[in-house]
């Protein structure tokens, strides 16, 4: 289920402080820790990987997330990391990761330091086996939506503010099942990035108290979204 090469890829003490503990703690890690139900994929799932990109801004960490276009037929309006399926070309999840992140917002690779790879995660809804790679952006590009028609918008969003219980509830979907959820000014975060977005911040230590009882719709949590007040950093 983890696959090889899995946990730290670079010496956690030559990482800033600030992420140190996320990168040691992925050495032998459980994927069932990682905020999605852990199941096997079927042999057909297709292997993806996406960008858990952190950087440092005003506002200290931050994490780059993706509002993919209301006209896509697959997942429209969802919010994502950048990534996708992986190529024939590509070095592994890595290589995958980085090449999708910079043809959906034009990240330059070059800022980009992967710092660890996180177990495989099957997305049965998607037919993926997903592969998060996790990465320092030393040198931060700037960044918008490369293709509008594939991506709505992008916004490097501060881990102080996905951590304040104000910005924390659960949506209900799918009839009887609920999932972590993260107000974000004009993106809601929920499903597969809802779910792994949080077991990053609880791994990393990062995570605070909040009110698991806050439990919304969709289009209610959408709402609010909509409404939240945006702390400046804003999207692009």
């Amino acid at each position: 289920m983890t696959g090889p090469g899995v946990g730290p890829l670079v010496d956690p003490d030559d990482v800033p402080e600030w992420l140190r503990a996320l990168v040691k703690r992925t050495a032998d890690l459980d994927g069932g820790r990682l905020g999605w139900p852990r199941t096997d994929p079927p042999a057909d799932a297709r292997p993806a990987a996406v960008l858990v990109l952190f950087g440092e801004g005003v506002s200290g960490p931050d994490v780059l997330l993706l509002r993919r276009a209301d006209s896509l037929n697959s997942h429209p309006g969802q919010v994502a990391f950048p990534g996708g399926a992986l190529d024939p070309g590509d070095d592994g999840p890595v290589g995958a990761a980085l090449r999708e992140a910079a043809e959906e917002v034009g990240v330059l690779s070059g800022g980009v330091r992967p710092v660890a790879v996180l177990p495989e995660l099957h997305v049965a809804h998607s037919g993926f086996r997903v592969t998060p790679v996790l990465a320092h952006w030393r040198t931060p590009s700037p960044v918008a939506p490369v293709d509008p028609a594939e991506t709505a918008a992008v916004a490097r969003v501060p881990v102080s503010w996905l951590t304040d219980s104000a910005n924390r509830i659960r949506v209900r979907y799918a009839e009887r099942q609920l999932g972590p959820a993260f107000l974000v000014p004009g993106m809601l975060v929920w499903g597969f990035t809802g779910g792994l977005l949080a077991g990053v911040l609880d791994l990393a230590g990062w995570a605070r108290g909040w009110n698991r009882d806050d439990v919304r719709e969709l289009g209610a949590a959408w709402r609010a979204a909509e409404e939240a007040d945006d702390v400046g950093f804003g999207t692009h």
